[in-house]
């Protein structure tokens, strides 16, 4: 959530600060501002709303500058308005602060500056750490000590851009849990809260690491730990180019994002498969290692949140079935509170697209405390997840621009699968022969999540007929109940319809209270075995005149009396089916979403990257 970018060289600040801030426009914002150094004084500029609202207030009160820093806010402390939006001043104006995260004993601090005399203008937590720096450099007149002094008395989580009047060569960085990365430029270099901000400009960039200070002067880059020791660190190169963060001609990111899912499955799947000719006979993860733990191990631990943690759910399934082994999947925000019980011969498995979910690396850290190794499963290079689990997996889907996940859920399924097929193959527990097959299987994947994208005109027709039903509930049975989680997920999050999934057989548990002609049943049937058992719970929706909906590979006529509408997906085995039978719920949310009006790449109140509990 929130975005942040500075910019020191030799050109106008301004307009790149801006720029910049619309890349990353997808992290959700409820305001925005800019301070810009103009050789005698900080100016600055915010207001409450989008960008295009600072677009307006800059032409008619211009900053000019080569030194600034700027910040979309996401409200935590203080409602959104002009006032509370970043950056944030002292009191004389000579130091400016943007803030990611969350200063937790910000109450504690603020009261005792005020005690000395600080006139707080906001309600931020984040107006603390401005004074705060100030009352630092008083002491020392050294910018780069004060916010290093500042960084050891507050709390919670931040990333920093800090300027100083009096230092006008140099932007201060610093991050503690918040991601915040440096673009290294010829004669400019740049911080920001992620790549797209930077991608125009240069490929080159630092991650920085825990409690890291980065010191940027037009045609360098200092950094150092938080004791003020020099850190020497290679840039990491960016091979992704621009246009994979631009829409491509969609109208949407979201959209993108959905058709972009057989390119990103084959680029996850395709370098971790052993080919003999055209066909996989073997699972490599260079990134893991295999060592006797993973024979031996008496479960596997999963900890995620939000989407990340319903392909956990679907994981679940997958290594219970495939390699017999029990499976525990836990929300990131109960695992850490609730004193889990750890063995440290475990396999614990942190999902996050970002990796840089406040719950996950708190949930990670625990674990590691208690000698787990941790396998992270990512789409981040160099995120905390990166930096802290001993091995990670990329899920390699390339940006995900858009704030509800697709192309990442389905990478991480597919990393998640070759997981599961590998401890399998490690146990013993499936046959060579069953082994390759399930590879074959697998490895088709892409080219089947292709042929669904082709007929979503169908999904499309269906849509205009069924967007304004008041509830809609996705039911199915085994992974089909675990997939139903994930769809009814994003159908809530771009459309802001009521839905609601659950295992089909709890239907007459309660949920079958709730139907009537204003529900949607979507029937999620992807096993054979199990057909009998979701058509005669829709039948039963249906004669409580609800519309029902099956997203199935059957191609028998098995819902023909059950389903108001049917949508074939290509076969596959079972097992592999929640990569497919996802793809007409994503397109179901987006559409669903465009016919009541709503922008789905930027859902009201949600923030891609959750770095705050």
């Amino acid at each position: 959530m929130c975005g942040i970018v500075g910019y020191i060289g030799v050109k106008e600040a301004s307009p790149l600060l801006v720029n910049g801030l619309k890349k990353l426009e997808y992290r959700g914002y409820d305001s925005a501002g800019i301070a810009v150094f103009d050789g005698k004084e900080i100016l600055l500029r915010k207001v409450k709303g989008a960008l295009v609202e600072l677009e307006k207030l800059l032409a008619k009160e211009a900053v000019r500058g080569t030194l600034g820093i700027g910040h979309t806010r996401w409200a935590t402390h203080g409602e959104p308005n002009d006032i509370n939006a970043h950056p944030h001043l002292n009191q004389d104006g000579t130091i400016a602060v943007v803030h990611n995260g969350i200063i937790e004993n910000y109450s504690k601090l603020k009261a005792q500056l005020q005690s000395e005399g600080i006139v707080f203008r906001s309600e931020t937590d984040s107006e603390v750490v401005a004074h705060l720096i100030n009352k630092n450099y008083s002491e020392t007149k050294d910018i780069v000590k004060a916010v290093r002094d500042t960084m050891k008395k507050i709390e919670g989580s931040y990333a920093l851009g800090v300027v100083c009047s009096d230092y006008p060569d140099r932007i201060v960085a610093a991050r503690k849990e918040s991601p915040l990365i440096v673009g290294l430029g010829k004669d400019e270099n740049f911080i920001a809260s992620d790549v797209p901000a930077v991608l125009e400009h240069t490929r080159e960039v630092y991650f920085l690491d825990q409690k890291q200070v980065a010191v940027l002067y037009k045609d360098h880059v200092d950094l150092f730990d938080e004791d003020g020791n020099k850190v020497i660190k290679e840039p990491y190169h960016v091979e992704w180019d621009i246009s994979a963060a631009e829409k491509g001609g969609y109208e949407h990111f979201m959209l993108k994002e959905i058709f972009e899912q057989p390119k990103a499955l084959t680029d996850t799947l395709r370098p971790r498969l052993v080919m003999e000719g055209d066909d996989p006979v073997d699972i490599k993860f260079d990134e893991v290692d295999f060592d006797s733990k993973w024979k031996n191990a008496k479960r596997v631990v999963i900890t995620a949140c939000g989407t990340a943690y319903h392909a956990g759910v679907v994981a679940k399934y997958a290594f219970e079935k495939l390699a017999r082994i029990p499976v525990v999947v836990d929300v990131a925000s109960e695992f850490r509170y609730r004193n889990p019980i750890i063995d440290k011969d475990d396999i614990f498995i942190i999902i996050s697209q970002s990796g840089e979910t406040a719950d996950t690396l708190a949930a990670l850290r625990l674990a590691k405390e208690k000698g787990c190794h941790i396998i992270g499963i990512t789409n981040c290079v160099g995120s905390a997840v990166s930096r802290e689990s001993h091995n990670t997996i990329y899920t390699w889907a390339g940006p995900e621009i858009a704030v509800a996940s697709t192309k990442a859920y389905t990478t991480q399924l597919a990393c998640l699968y070759l997981l599961a097929l590998k401890t399998a193959a490690i146990r013993g527990t499936v046959s060579q022969d069953e082994y390759k097959k399930l590879l074959k299987e697998l490895n088709g994947i892409p080219e089947k999540v292709q042929q669904i994208l082709e007929d979503k005109s169908s999904i499309q027709r269906f849509v205009s007929q069924n967007y304004n039903k008041e509830k809609v509930f996705f039911i199915g049975r085994l992974f089909d109940s675990a997939t139903s989680l994930e769809c009814a997920l994003k159908l809530k999050e771009v459309s802001y319809m009521h839905s609601e999934s659950f295992a089909a057989g709890e239907l007459k548990h309660g949920p079958i209270a709730l139907m009537d002609s204003s529900s949607l049943v979507v029937g999620i049937a992807t096993d054979p075995e199990l057909y009998e058992k979701i058509a005669s719970n829709l039948i039963e929706v249906k004669a409580r005149s609800a519309t029902t909906f099956v997203i199935t590979q059957d191609k028998t006529g098995a819902f023909s009396k059950a389903a108001d509408e049917v949508i074939n997906i290509p076969e596959a085995d079972s097992v592999f089916e929640s990569m497919l039978s996802i793809i007409p719920a994503q397109l179901f949310a987006y559409y669903c979403a465009i016919y009541k009006g709503n922008n789905p790449d930027k859902p009201r109140n949600l923030a891609k990257s959750v770095t705050v509990e």
